[in-house]
């Protein structure tokens, strides 16, 4: 089994320190509705806890939430609430969405908040101080970043090349540009605690360094993220906890997640430019969003689209119609059909390669094929099914059935009685009022085919008008080779 390292710049084979691999992935800042770019790094990273779990390897996964930040306090002033109503409000949010996708949370995971670790803050931050990494000034605390030699490593960059690019804000109580904050003092009408260097709150980067610190110890196996956090956030992980510990590496293994783009640009709350996940949700189910995400490579970068997320539905449906169809055994022709092992040894060997979800998907679409074909051909395929659920499980999907709104009986029937005119004129029978049929399978057998006849002759304007009245309804029509079939909207 082998990882991409982006600390390394290449795959290396997958050795944990022991049979639990220690996980640590940076959470959300909860001031605003996660959005389809957090979908993507958090059903990456579940995928990932469940392939190693299918594996045998027991999982410590910790995934922070930053509940102290400038954007936080910036968007509760604007509210005029407090830090802590605006954090509540949204991590609970967050949480729902991550249910509604299917997130697993196993009881050995944490979900710590900066907020409750601030001993622990002040603790390796003391330290640094005292082995010359950090020193205090004006309130505040600074990380010596020239006291690292080899600082810019995941980011391969050297300290000359990020002074000339990345345009540091340097200040009076600053020795250096470059150096950050891992104490701000306080400012009026800011949220503070109290520390040796007087009021303040922690610095974004030391948050998740003492949180990992505290929960999973002093070298992570692999430690996850968006590509966007390689710099700053992760280089200064490295930096302040390597040198609080005196040991490397940190992280043996850094994995990035690609970021979700919108046209041209990365999906961010900055930008304004979101698709939040309760949106997506209201039109898409929740394993056609993870089968849009997972049918690329998770380091890919990722465009939304309406098409794609379609396209992902129509294959949500044809996997869980093979999956879960009751298929009747008891008059197959043959017991065995094909050797389930290889799908099973396909999928793994996907994963296997730095978690290839897009062929491992694959795979599950080749199986599903094979297991209509072989049913068609009067063989048994109740154990390709179970090694067909046994897959999909591993990539989070569930293959329950969207839930169906509900048809207005009486609202379609109303419809059929409208449309005797358009009958008519297709030279069509007239249908009686009194003899509109109450069930919604008579009532759409007679629309489809007062349709049908419309089309024949040409009557577009009508048939479109059918269709659009019964998609108001929640039924969608779609014309076939075999004729026209209908469906819920979902």
């Amino acid at each position: 089994m082998k990882v991409y390292n982006t600390l390394s710049g290449q795959k290396e084979e997958f050795s944990p320190q022991s049979d639990e691999v220690k996980i640590y992935v940076c959470g959300v800042t909860p001031y605003d509705d996660a959005h389809i770019g957090h979908a993507m790094s958090y059903v990456v990273f579940d995928v990932i806890r469940r392939y190693l779990r299918f594996r045998g390897y027991k999982v410590k996964y910790v995934q922070n939430v930053t509940d102290i930040d400038d954007k936080i306090i910036d968007r509760a002033n604007q509210r005029g609430v407090s830090t802590h109503e605006l954090v509540k409000q949204y991590t609970d949010s967050f949480d729902e969405d991550m249910k509604a996708l299917n997130i697993i949370k196993a009881e050995t995971d944490e979900y710590p908040k900066a907020t409750d670790e601030i001993p622990k803050i002040i603790e390796v931050i003391q330290g640094l101080i005292d082995k010359g990494y950090a020193y205090p000034a004006g309130g505040s605390v600074y990380f010596r970043v020239r006291n690292v030699p080899d600082y810019g490593k995941l980011s391969h960059r050297s300290l000359e090349s990020m002074r000339a690019s990345e345009g540091a804000m340097g200040s009076e109580d600053k020795e250096d540009a470059m150096d950050f904050a891992l104490w701000k003092a306080s400012k009026p009408g800011e949220p503070w605690w109290e520390s040796p260097w007087g009021k303040g709150r922690p610095g974004w980067h030391i948050e998740c360094s003492a949180m990992s610190l505290k929960y999973l110890g002093e070298t992570l196996d692999i430690h996850g993220g968006g590509q966007d956090l390689i710099f700053p956030h992760h280089e200064n992980e490295i930096a302040q906890s390597e040198s609080f510990t005196g040991k490397k590496p940190f992280v043996k293994y850094w994995l990035h997640n690609g970021l979700v783009q919108l046209g041209e640009d990365k999906m961010s709350k900055s930008l304004g430019n979101l698709i939040t996940i309760r949106e997506a949700l209201e039109k898409h189910s929740p394993d056609a969003i993870r089968i849009f995400i997972l049918n690329s490579h998770y380091r890919s970068p990722l465009t939304y689209s309406e098409e794609g997320l379609e396209a992902a539905e129509r294959g949500t449906e044809r996997l869980r119609n093979t999956a879960t169809s009751e298929l009747d055994d008891s008059g197959v022709k043959y017991k065995h059909v094909f050797d389930t092992d290889s799908y099973r040894r396909q999928f793994m060997e996907a994963m296997g390669d730095d978690f290839n979800t897009a062929q491992a998907l694959a795979t599950l679409f080749d199986l599903a094929r094979d297991i209509n074909r072989a049913s068609e051909e009067g063989y048994s395929v109740a154990q390709g099914q179970k090694v067909l659920l046994e897959l999909a499980d591993i990539l989070g999907l569930t293959f329950k059935a969207p839930a169906e709104p509900p048809i207005d009986i009486e609202a379609l029937g109303k419809l059929l009685a409208s449309i005797n005119e358009w009958r008519l004129l297709a030279d069509l029978n007239e249908i009686p009022v009194a003899e509109i049929p109450d069930d919604v399978e008579s009532l759409m057998e007679l629309i489809t085919s007062t349709r049908s006849g419309l089309r024949d002759k040409k009557l577009w304007e009508y048939a479109d008008e059918i269709r659009a009245k019964l998609m108001a309804l929640n039924i969608v029509l779609e014309d076939t080779v075999k004729g026209t079939l209908w469906k819920r909207k979902r």
